[in-house]
């Protein structure tokens, strides 16, 4: 029984033998590969043939991954022969797969051409424009031009608006646009306008829209400027006699202010902050064809909301202060003269000319406003008559009646003085210059106000002014206010400043 047990397990120990013999047998023999080749070549660019850096070449099945040098070149060696997908990837072009067929001890040559990204990339579709429509008339001064954009592979778009028109050879384009939509402003009257979009993928060419036109309408007779703050800038605007039909004349982002038209030319000077100084600028009554007039000696005062000025020799010329000197300027900026000068050192705030006698009336101040004369001055520059002079106070708001006979003006008759030039019982007054009277025009004014900016009217049976709280604060109302009648006040407009009325 001991010897059957034992012989078994020497039976089993010998098969178990036998089989690691086996194993160890078979672990020791190499798989032999069918063969191996390569696969080399070049990659460049679809089209130009310029080679292609850094290009990620690999294949599938999975063999080894190289990138070509700066002339394009790759190789990638012991590639078991059989069929592949040779796959080339970089960024910014588009991924190709090209087939080969690896042959043993043989080097395969594959030419790549490789495309950018945006090589299948649609272009858009041409801007539909949808308003104003085509050959529309009486358009206004400021239109916004509204169209459709679309893309067929639904790429982010950008516009162009290119604008000409038939009164010059201008063309004005405004680039970059995001939306569809675009507002011009500061367009002239009476002008035929011819709009295009340009759109853009930034992928393929431009597409331009079909051009479509608009006319806007004759000019409004708007006597009245004035001005408004407008985000902390002075804008000057037009208004028709009974206060409406409202047109900005200056950008918003210009500090504007002072307009003063010439009854004889129609055109508007006003004054502009340029660069920290204050010059003359002159404009169309529809506010465009915008000039500068002074450069070298630029308009100065005590200061300069306060500061006056005056159209000359029918229109040729302006009358300006600089400090104590008084100036005169052609409109096309030559021919600056200096006219006057005070004697005493003080400074000319404000100024007024009548072409039909010669005669200019003067406003001069102290440093701080006050010591107020106001006096005419004949043709030949001398000192005339003395309207005021020795009065406490501020005043100002000088203005000729159209003979030259009576000068109106404004005098806070509280005789207040303090460093901010807060005025506290402004009034207007009517000087006769013949007999040196004087009539009030505020005796309906309200208590705790001022009445300042005076302006004869035309026909000069009334007189324009501003009136506002002498807090120095408050919302500033241009009103009118008869002559013959003074207790006939009417509010013409408001929140405005700086009447005219030409």
């Amino acid at each position: 029984m001991l010897w059957r047990r034992y012989h078994l397990r020497s039976l089993g120990a010998g098969i178990m033998l036998l089989f690691l013999g086996s194993l160890l047998a078979c672990s020791e023999d190499t798989i032999e590969l069918e063969g191996v080749g390569s696969i080399k070549g070049r990659i460049v660019e679809k089209g130009s043939n310029e080679p292609l850096e850094n290009v990620k070449v690999s294949t599938n099945p999975s063999s080894s991954t190289v990138f070509t040098d700066e002339k394009g070149f790759y190789k990638i060696e012991n590639v078991a022969i059989g069929e592949y997908s040779l796959s080339t990837q970089r960024e910014g072009l588009l991924t190709k797969f090209t087939p080969v067929s690896v042959v043993k001890d043989k080097a395969v040559e594959v030419v790549v051409e490789m495309e950018e990204e945006t090589a299948g990339n649609r272009p858009p579709e041409a801007a539909m424009l949808v308003s104003p429509k085509d050959n529309t008339t009486a358009a206004p001064v400021e239109v916004t031009l509204t169209w459709i954009g679309k893309d067929p592979d639904a790429d982010e778009l950008t516009y162009t608006v290119t604008l000409k028109n038939d009164e010059n050879s201008s063309v004005e384009v405004f680039e970059n646009i995001s939306d569809t939509t675009y507002v011009l402003s500061g367009l002239g009257y009476g002008i035929k306008y011819f709009w295009q979009v340009t759109s853009s993928d930034d992928i393929n060419d431009p597409v331009y829209s079909e051009t479509f036109s608009f006319e806007t309408g004759v000019a409004p007779d708007n006597r009245i400027l004035y001005t408004r703050l407008v985000n902390g800038n002075s804008v000057i605007y037009s208004a028709d006699e009974n206060g409406e039909n409202e047109v900005r004349l200056t950008a918003l982002d210009k500090n504007s202010f002072r307009p003063r038209r010439s009854a004889h030319t129609g055109s508007i000077a006003f004054l502009q902050s340029v660069g920290g100084k204050i010059q003359l600028f002159t404009m169309k009554e529809d506010g465009s064809d915008t000039r500068q007039v002074t450069t070298t000696v630029p308009v100065s005062g005590f200061n300069l909301e306060e500061v006056d000025f005056s159209w000359s020799s029918r229109g040729a010329t302006l009358l300006f202060p600089s400090q104590d000197k008084l100036y005169r300027i052609k409109t096309d900026g030559s021919g600056v003269q200096q006219l006057f000068k005070t004697g005493d050192g003080k400074l000319i705030t404000e100024i007024d000319y009548n072409d039909t006698t010669h005669t200019t009336v003067v406003k001069v101040n102290d440093v701080n406003g006050y010591e107020v004369a106001i006096f005419t001055l004949n043709a030949s520059w001398a000192v005339k008559d003395t309207i005021l002079t020795g009065m406490p106070g501020a005043a100002g708001s000088i203005n000729l009646s159209v003979d030259g006979t009576k000068v109106l003006y404004s005098r806070d008759v509280s005789g207040f003085e303090h460093v901010t030039y807060r005025q506290l019982d402004s009034k207007l007054f009517v000087h006769t210059i013949a007999d040196g009277t004087a009539v009030e025009l505020s005796t309906g004014k309200p208590a705790g106000t001022n009445d300042l900016d005076a302006r004869f009217s035309p026909n000069e049976a009334a007189v324009i002014f501003v009136n506002t709280s002498n807090d120095g604060r408050s919302v500033k109302n241009i009103q009118t206010v008869e002559i013959g009648d003074i207790s006939n006040r009417k509010t013409l407009i408001e929140g405005a400043a700086m009447a005219d009325w030409e």
